[in-house]
């Protein structure tokens, strides 16, 4: 077995905020949860290319952010689970 690598702070609670996600999905019906584990897959992977690793401010703002959808998210009222696209635009005329 290969030795574990030790995670840093930010990367145990990136990991805690993820495995929440699914844990509420569990609780959601099966349609329910089949979305909003794709939704949660695909926003944690598009962070984890795009963002650098050393912009711990922005990482710790997405971190506070995940942190109130999951705590939406375990309101039983709550059915699903949306992202938000911010474009840049552009300056140029």
């Amino acid at each position: 077995m290969a030795p574990r690598l030790k995670l840093s702070g930010i990367q145990r609670q990136a990991l805690a905020l993820y495995r929440g996600f699914l844990r509420t999905a569990r609780l959601k019906s099966p349609e329910e949860r089949q979305m909003i584990e794709s939704v949660v897959s695909a926003e944690f992977r598009e962070n984890a290319k795009s963002v650098d690793r050393r912009n711990f401010v922005y990482i710790e703002y997405l971190i506070r952010r995940g942190k109130r959808q999951l705590d939406q998210l375990k309101n039983p009222d709550i059915t699903g689970l949306s992202t938000l696209r911010i474009n840049k635009v552009s300056s140029t005329p």
